[in-house]
């Protein structure tokens, strides 16, 4: 795993900060934005290897950004996270090509095999 860059988009720092302690571990390059503007900068600077996108921020929410993300990168593999079960939202993250999505609160070791299982692939 070394040199994989996981970007974490949530506007929640108790989120970022547990999933930075989970992959410390991993010998990931860890990235973290608290909105979708700060992602997209990070984004294109960083081009992650795999963006684990909150779907409910304010502003931009995670399905914009991930909009805007797929008009210049169709290939990005995006996780989604969600506090809801917004089946419809869920919905259109799968038609914009995320990979799976996780509902808060996740099992911290399924998500972490999951975003291992992803970057290896």
């Amino acid at each position: 795993m070394n040199n994989k860059k996981v970007l974490v988009v949530d506007d929640q720092y108790g989120i970022r900060l547990l999933l930075k302690e989970v992959f410390s571990k991993d010998q990931i390059l860890f990235y973290q934005a608290s909105n979708g503007k700060q992602a997209l900068e990070i984004i294109q600077m960083e081009k992650p290897d795999l963006i684990l996108l909150d779907m409910k921020m304010p502003g931009m929410d995670g399905l914009e950004l991930l909009r805007r993300l797929r008009k210049f990168d169709a290939k990005a593999k995006v996780i989604m996270m969600t506090a809801y079960g917004e089946l419809d939202m869920v919905a259109e993250a799968s038609r914009l090509g995320a990979l799976t999505h996780f509902t808060k609160p996740f099992d911290i070791e399924e998500l972490r095999s999951e975003v291992i299982r992803h970057l290896a692939s």
